[in-house]
């Protein structure tokens, strides 16, 4: 259950809120030798100031091929090249965007709640194998059972946290 809250952390880092930090471009791929290779082992991003990524280009070289996957990529951004340094500005969020952004969220909060409870189905199903097998009494398998819906209901409630967090992030100017 833990690694499905890391899961939708990652996922939800990945929602950009008009804010710049550097996991946005986590995603990226440049071909680099032929081979795709991530933008993260090319470049050193930095956060410029609250709307502006920095990144500085290992191989100057390269500063070309890491501009084209940064517009390649599906993340609406327009990267400005001076020299080694490419300077990525957020664009501002319009409100049509930010609902769809939301949605987006949402669905990624349901797809974990999904995980969490199907983390509770398999428990709940060892436990009435270990029932079965006579290897527990029943007031084990229901104490078990309840143990297994508190932890369920507490790393749902996470979740509910993280998506309230994100809308809020998402909703503000």
């Amino acid at each position: 259950m833990v690694k499905s809250i890391e899961a939708l952390k990652s996922q939800m880092a990945k929602v950009r809120t008009g804010r710049a930090h550097p996991s946005l471009l986590d995603s990226i791929m440049v071909s680099y030798y032929g081979a795709p290779t991530p933008l993260k082992q090319l470049a050193n991003v930095t956060v410029e100031d609250s709307r502006t990524l920095a990144l500085t280009v290992f191989d100057k070289s390269l500063a070309g091929a890491v501009e084209k996957a940064i517009m390649a990529s599906d993340l609406g951004l327009n990267p400005n090249s001076a020299g080694t340094v490419i300077r990525i500005p957020m664009p501002p969020l319009t409100e049509e965007r930010r609902k769809d952004l939301i949605k987006v969220v949402r669905a990624e909060a349901e797809n974990a709640r999904v995980a969490v409870r199907n983390i509770r189905r398999d428990a709940n199903s060892d436990l009435k194998e270990l029932l079965k097998e006579k290897e527990i009494s029943e007031d084990e398998d229901r104490k078990g059972h309840d143990d297994v819906q508190k932890i369920t209901d507490t790393y749902v409630k996470q979740v509910d946290e993280l998506l309230k967090a994100k809308e809020q992030e998402l909703m503000e100017f």
